[in-house]
């Protein structure tokens, strides 16, 4: 193929762009930069480096899918800190704890530095060579990918090179994924991540849903909990209501924590809604129908939630309009998940909430750099066909499937039948270790990317409801090792040795990057007139480019026609059900490296650098388990041994213990703290997605005659209050109701 023969078209894809809003200023080629850097000795420094003043470089958060803007502070070469970018308005200046600790991700002592061919250090060219080599004679059909969330050009290029390999198996994978969620909201309101005006509401009523913990945009959501709060809003101080069987950070924030017996959710939406009804409020006929049959009584009897509970949120509900209900993970993991959110969403309906507190979202107008959401139902699909010998080479990049996949799938064993398995690692996780060839990643503070968030946050004003925005990482220091590379980097390589007169004028991705924006930077709000250089450098200066993009319409179409609501069946081997909590700092365990998130006290419990088991006071008293005693956590699947915390805040029939802990591998910070109880969670799913069920594994739990001093930040139970202010009742655990008013 000659340089003329590459047409427009072919051009566009490979940059990774598409659809009718593709504006041009041009497609010829140009001389690009190739972000080279001139080493310069400190006696003669850049005119923007001061000894001990810092420098402040826009980026965006890699610790998780929220994509906060963050500004890198640099000193001397050397990324200190990172803090929120004030122009976000995804977190408008904030930072979480986790996004903080992603300095000690870039910094971590256990990072790859080298690709590892069986764990034999060899040179990247070796390392590309041997894949060329065990890709030659196999079949696109042959060859899976398998990711988690991906957007922006990294996702383009990926897409290019599947299509050079003639595979379609890219599998998204989330190990807590919402997935469920996002169909119900599709069905109910038309588009899968509407946006939630909290700020806006002068009633949350939340079920399970932790928007100031680690439910979908947390720093987002804590920014507009603040305004809700406000007694000078228009609307008046908000009132919080969080209804779930184990408590969360949002629930302890809550004017009202109500204990709902496990996967009952649903059946307390219908008979809130049947109360509305009752009250006076005109209730939609198939949703009155639906409701009819779940009175306050049968409600009470099914929930655990009393009658004078469940009239009260009625009462509170009709009279503070809008309000706002929300379905969280709480809700969703179990095999009626589906249906307990579509009982949810119906709430929003009957309440006039869509359009209100239920927003129309926009979406980005490039399909190629649009996000790409992971669910488990991917994994499970890619299991099988591993199980089944259908893929010979396997890619793997930013999951950690061996550590998160239940044990009842056999993932790891189905794994190893694969003849040659690629994984794109910073750190030798369980995954890493099980591949024949590692390829180390440099951190996202050193690499180049683009990235569309999921949950569109868009600011106020004229034109807001066709917001949208891409933001940028960039590097904010030189590499620490010089044998990593960038994810981008490395799929450039590869797609070079397949094509390499399309990609030839790209000496590494931060041309490609560059040549992409700047080709289409009057669809991205710069005028065809403008300067590349000056474009391209406010661009990089302000971390992210918003654009105009594709506004959605949210509908109130939610119906009841369909929903199927089981009662509750008892599990005589198994009484407990396992509640599997998501901490704002451990998440699902690919930030376990990190010793300031096992260091940091976990908000409810404030235990540090190992996990636990909660057990409702009056639960443990009935098993003859007190604080620290260490026990064993049986299901069908599995089993793990950890120490028992009493905790009035969780239902009496349900036990939780943290995910993210128990690495077998990663580094010396999460190798052995804790215990893994992905590994023992039975192979349920949910009936309409495929998602597992993540709350559906019933347990039982029996001492093993050891007790150890947990290690917590309130000290130990029963420690003295000698010297110190009273300031507040003291209540036993096994006395306390945390759903009733003090």
């Amino acid at each position: 193929m000659t340089e003329n023969d590459f047409n427009r078209r072919d051009f566009l894809k490979v940059l990774g762009w598409g659809g009718t809003a593709v504006a041009l200023s041009g497609c010829g080629n140009t001389s690009i930069q190739d972000g080279q850097e001139t080493v310069t000795s400190y006696v003669t420094l850049p005119s923007y480096v001061i000894p001990s003043i810092s420098n402040y470089f826009n980026s965006t958060c890699a610790q998780c899918e929220a994509g906060c803007n963050i500004m890198g502070r640099v000193r001397e070469g050397r990324v200190l800190k990172a803090e929120g970018n004030p122009n976000s308005p995804i977190n408008r200046g904030r930072m979480c704890g986790l996004g903080l600790s992603g300095v000690q991700a870039h910094y971590n002592p256990d990072r790859v530095r080298q690709p590892l061919l069986k764990g034999e250090a060899i040179a990247w060219d070796k390392a590309l060579g041997v894949i060329a080599d065990k890709l030659n004679g196999v079949k696109g059909a042959e060859v899976a990918f398998l990711t988690g969330n991906m957007s922006g050009h990294v996702q383009a290029l990926l897409g290019n090179y599947m299509d050079e390999l003639g595979s379609k198996n890219h599998f998204s994978y989330e190990a807590i994924s919402p997935a469920v969620l996002r169909a119900a909201n599709k069905k109910a309101y038309g588009v899968s991540m509407p946006r939630y005006r909290i700020d806006k509401a002068r009633v949350v009523v939340s079920f399970g849903a932790d928007f100031l913990g680690a439910w979908v945009s947390p720093v987002h959501f804590s920014q507009q909990y603040a305004q809700f709060r406000k007694g000078n809003r228009p609307e008046g101080r908000g009132v919080l209501v969080q209804i779930e069987p184990k408590m969360t950070l949002t629930g302890a924030n809550a004017d009202r924590w109500i204990a709902v017996r496990p996967g009952s959710e649903g059946v307390l939406a219908l008979g809130i809604i049947n109360a509305l009804g009752k009250a006076g409020l005109a209730i939609p006929a198939d949703i009155a129908a639906a409701s009819k049959a779940y009175t306050t009584e049968r409600v009470s009897s099914e929930t655990d939630v009393s009658a004078e509970q469940i009239e009260k949120l009625a009462a509170l509900l009709k009279e503070r309009t809008p309000s706002l209900v929300l379905a969280g993970s709480a809700a969703e993991g179990y095999a009626h998940g589906s249906q307990n959110a579509a009982a949810i969403a119906l709430l929003n309906r009957v309440l006039g909430n869509v359009g209100k507190t239920v927003e129309a979202s926009a979406s980005v107008p490039f399909p190629q750099i649009a996000p790409t959401v992971g669910n488990r139902a991917s994994l499970v699909s890619l299991n099988d066909g591993l199980a089944a010998g259908k893929y010979k080479v396997v890619f793997s990049y930013g999951v950690n499937p061996v550590f998160s996949a239940p044990a009842a799938l056999k993932f790891k064993d189905n794994y190893a039948k694969a003849d040659f398995k690629v994984a794109f690692a910073q750190y030798l996780d369980e995954t890493a270790q099980a591949a024949d060839l590692v390829l180390p990643l440099d951190s996202a503070m050193e690499d180049w990317a683009t990235v569309v968030p999921e949950y569109m946050v868009t600011p106020e004003g004229a034109g807001s409801a066709a917001y949208a925005q891409m933001s940028f990482r960039q590097p904010l220091m030189d590499k620490l090792y010089p044998d990593t590379r960038g994810i981008g980097d490395i799929l450039l390589a590869l797609l070079k040795q397949r094509k390499a007169d399309k990609y030839k004028e790209f000496d590494d991705f931060y041309a490609y990057l560059r040549s992409a924006v700047l080709k289409n930077k009057v669809a991205l709000g710069g005028k065809a007139t403008d300067d590349d250089d000056a474009f391209w450098d406010e661009t990089l200066s302000k971390g992210f480019l918003p654009m105009k993009g594709i506004a959605g319409t949210v509908s109130a179409k939610a119906s009841a026609s369909d929903l199927k609501l089981p009662s509750a069946a008892a599990d005589r081997d198994y009484p407990l059900r396992l509640i599997p909590s998501i901490s704002a700092s451990m998440r699902d365990g690919r930030n376990a490296n990190e010793p300031w998130l096992q260091e940091s006290p976990d908000p409810l419990t404030t235990i540090v650098w190992d996990s636990w088991v909660e057990i409702n006071p009056k639960t443990a008293a009935k098993l003859g388990i007190v604080e620290g005693d260490i026990v064993e956590v049986t299901s069908r699947s599995g089993t793990i041994r950890t120490q028992a915390y009493l905790f009035p805040g969780i239902h009496p029939d349900a036990v939780s213990v943290p995910v993210g802990y128990g690495h077998e591998a990663m580094g010396r910070y999460a190798k052995g703290v804790g215990a893994n109880v992905f590994a023992m969670l039975d192979a349920v799913f949910d009936k309409e997605t495929g998602e597992l069920a993540l709350n559906e594994t019933g347990v039982k739990i029996s001492k093993t005659g050891q007790r150890v001093l947990i290690v917590k930040e309130e000290g130990p139970v029963g420690g003295s209050q000698a010297g110190k202010k009273k300031i507040a009742v003291q209540v036993a655990a096994d006395k306390v109701d945390l759903s009733k008013e003090v």
